[in-house]
């Protein structure tokens, strides 16, 4: 909105009532905040923009439709726009998306609690959660170098929001495994740390740790002259042979913590951080499990430490 226009709707507010001119500059501040969120939209999403349906870089501007501008492809005919193909897209109320960013900066918000700060329903503030959260999760270090610890934690697999188990009977509050030990009720969160604090992190099955996971998902995200440091575990040690990466280990059971550079604290500095802040949540549904982990990290490492950029990392838009 141009500052005529805006002038000029501002000299007709003088001709309301005082309740019809709160209405209505309740109404501006929301249009106004749709508007510049539209803005941020574009500014991000513009330099990367391509069809969705042929990936042509070719379009060109097709009328405007809930405050944003929509594009023809020059090629196939299909119209978009920028948040088309993303997590954000359909999502209504974009006034009130900045508002919601800043409530997921802080680490103790509840969907209740951001809910209330934005003025939505809870059932809107779970969805705008993870649609918002899907690709922030991807913004990690392409690889780890130099010395990379890693160890494996547990939680308690949560099937919470599904009304069909179909493996166990259903636990009250969060409830406790049956068997004492590693199990297949727990899920297995692998994290690796390198010492410049870059993370990957992912969920690797249930139960004990398997070899197979550790190729297929950690193997690519390191460098092949890192020095791999891990606890006692000869799931490390196997793999490490396989993969020829420099290993070393701290047998942590018999008391062996420290052999100078050689040690997972870090790594278990950061367990204990992630399992801290998931207790606010009061059980986390394995199913997001993912989303969290990137949330936490997202945190941990300030990506997210304002509104523009988390709607940046939301979008696919990452800093370097």
């Amino acid at each position: 909105m141009g500052d005529a226009a805006l002038g000029k709707l501002l000299l007709q507010l003088q001709s309301l009532f005082e309740g019809e001119q709160e209405q209505a500059l309740l109404q501006l501040a929301r249009d106004i905040g749709a508007e510049r969120t539209a803005a941020l939209i574009e500014q991000a999403r513009l330099p990367q923009l391509c069809c969705p349906r042929c990936t042509h870089s070719g379009f060109y501007r097709h009328g405007k439709a809930n405050n944003l501008q929509r594009y023809r492809c020059q090629r196939c005919g299909r119209t978009f726009n920028c948040l088309t193909n993303t997590p954000l897209a359909r999502l209504r109320l974009k006034d009130r998306w900045p508002a919601y960013f800043d409530s997921l900066r802080d680490p103790a918000c509840t969907v209740h609690r951001a809910a209330d700060q934005v003025g939505v329903h809870a059932n809107t503030s779970f969805r705008w959660r993870h649609r918002m959260l899907d690709w922030v999760k991807y913004d990690r270090p392409r690889t780890l170098q130099g010395i990379v610890e890693v160890d494996e934690t547990f939680l308690l697999e949560s099937e919470k929001g599904n009304k069909h188990l179909v493996h166990r009977r259903a636990r009250k509050r969060g409830g406790m495994a049956r068997r004492c030990g590693i199990s297949a009720e727990q899920v297995n969160i692998v994290v690796a740390r390198d010492r410049t604090g870059g993370t990957v992190d992912f969920v690797a099955g249930r139960g004990a740790l398997k070899e197979a996971a550790l190729h297929a998902q950690l193997l690519p995200k390191l460098e092949r002259n890192v020095l791999l440091v891990t606890d006692g575990n000869p799931v490390y040690t196997r793999f490490a042979r396989k993969a020829r990466i420099a290993h070393s280990c701290v047998n942590v059971s018999e008391g062996v913590r420290v052999i100078g550079p050689i040690h997972v604290q870090n790594v278990n500095a950061y367990h204990s951080r992630l399992k801290a802040w998931l207790r606010h949540f009061h059980g986390v549904a394995t199913r997001y499990l993912n989303n969290y982990l990137g949330w936490r990290w997202a945190i941990d490492m300030r990506r997210i430490d304002d509104a523009t950029r988390f709607l940046r990392a939301a979008l696919g838009v990452f800093t370097t």
